[in-house]
């Protein structure tokens, strides 16, 4: 059985929320994912977690024997209606469940369900120094569309933001 067939991917419900944070916190120290410095707790994430609908902006969890593994998220871009078929895609993954395919399985899901959301162009916003994350969204066809020269300060460290997209149709 390979890991793939192990894992089940299902709609994040409010139940999850504490996971998906200590997800997200594992990432902060690692200074590559982040421009969070500090954990984040479970109460500042509740408005961002009921901005999200299944039908719309989901919110993924991947888990395996009822443990959550790792979260994917599409989030509305800029907040205004001409941008509705746009969406930034967010993946977190369990310091566990890293390097194991599951941001694969993530990406090829988001991509195809893109057409059923009402979305056309997926957008990453990804620390240039982010290699993993950057390689992830290339071998899926994203292209780099705009670099952010030293916007965020990482323990004295100026870096910069690459913004990847990809057209889905």
């Amino acid at each position: 059985m390979t890991i793939k067939e192990e894992m089940i991917i299902r709609d994040a419900k409010f139940e999850d929320l504490p996971s998906i944070v200590d997800i997200y916190n594992s990432t902060i120290p690692g200074r590559m994912v982040t421009a969070d410095t500090e954990p984040v707790t479970v109460e500042s994430k509740e408005k961002w977690f009921y901005d999200h609908c299944p039908n719309k902006r989901p919110m993924w969890i991947i888990e395996k024997d009822n443990k959550i593994c790792g979260w994917l998220s599409f989030q509305s871009f800029y907040g205004r209606p001409a941008y509705n078929a746009t969406a930034e895609l967010s993946i977190y993954i369990s310091d566990n469940y890293r390097r194991k395919g599951l941001g694969h399985i993530f990406m090829e899901r988001a991509i195809d369900i893109c057409p059923k959301l009402g979305i056309n162009t997926l957008l990453g916003f990804i620390f240039s120094h982010n290699e993993p994350s950057l390689k992830l969204f290339q071998k899926y066809g994203f292209e780099s569309w705009g670099q952010l020269p030293r916007v965020a300060v990482l323990d004295g460290i100026e870096r910069d933001l690459t913004i990847v997209g990809k057209r889905v149709y």
